[in-house]
């Protein structure tokens, strides 16, 4: 639009101002992800949400600052007020992808500039945020903390790492083959295995899945159930499968592999009781 053009929707209240050269249509009463979106065309060229407000944005911990966070390579001079410009060259291209269509850091960057400025407890819940939703690329992580040697909260991030994923050699494929051997040992039939159920209007994966006996059963590796974000996911999604009529019992790696005969003992009892979703099914 040409400047006079512009003038012209402001006066008549159909264009509104939220930073120079950036304007709201219709009203200013943005939401969360408009006012991001605003920061990060006011920021200039290359910009994109990072820090806490990406964070925010991933879905890895709560930011009800005034301030947003955007990483502004190219700019200069004073930041727009209410935007917390980094200028870090260091940022990669790879480093950078577009979230719900605003331009943001990757999980793993963003991991990274929180371990800058967030104490060690909040990071940690973070990183265990990250692993729970299934959007944390370890291998992605780690190079980027090799190419970052030097930079400030790298060596904190590392040493979670390593934290929470101690070297070992059980891994989820393996758990769920010592389960399934479980299963055609103890002569119980062959579950299915992480497939997508329609819950509430959204999707889960059960570890193992029994459609006739209503029954589900999810294995838990400490490796991947040990932190308090990973506690509390599993809690509301155990309530969530029970409210939509399955019934969910859970085991442990140290069940599957060193007591496989009573596991299978307690599944086959399981089995055999009735199922509280065909019950209901004849009931409508």
């Amino acid at each position: 639009m040409t400047e006079s053009a512009v003038h012209k929707r402001v006066a008549g209240g159909r264009l509104h101002r939220i930073y120079d050269r950036v304007f709201a249509v219709g009203h200013a009463a943005l939401t969360r992800h408009g006012r991001y979106t605003a920061a990060v065309f006011a920021s200039g060229m290359d910009s994109v949400l990072s820090h806490r407000s990406a964070a925010h944005l991933w879905g890895l911990r709560v930011d009800d600052r005034n301030t947003i966070d955007v990483t502004a390579p190219n700019r200069r001079g004073r930041s727009p007020r209410g935007i917390a410009a980094h200028r870090d060259g260091s940022l990669m291209p790879v480093d950078s992808t577009s979230v719900n269509g605003i331009p943001c850091t990757t999980v793993e960057r963003t991991l990274l500039d929180l371990a800058a400025v967030i104490p060690v407890r909040q990071l940690r819940k973070a990183l265990a945020e990250a692993e729970v939703l299934g959007i944390l690329d370890h291998a992605a992580l780690r190079a980027l903390l090799r190419r970052s040697r030097g930079r400030r909260g790298v060596a904190r991030l590392r040493l979670i790492l390593d934290e929470l994923h101690p070297q070992t050699k059980r891994t989820r494929s393996d758990l769920e083959q010592l389960f399934l051997r479980m299963c055609e040992n103890g002569g119980l039939p062959q579950p299915e295995v992480n497939v997508p159920l329609d819950v509430g209007g959204s999707q889960l994966k059960p570890d193992f899945l029994w459609r006739d006996a209503g029954l589900i059963v999810e294995a838990d590796g400490r490796r991947y159930h040990d932190t308090y974000s990973a506690f509390q996911y599993d809690r509301k999604r155990e309530q969530r499968l029970q409210l939509a009529g399955w019934r969910v019992s859970r085991c442990t790696w140290e069940q599957v592999k060193n007591e496989p005969r009573r596991l299978a003992s307690t599944i086959r009892g399981l089995l055999v009781q009735p199922n509280p979703r065909r019950r209901a099914e004849i009931r409508n």
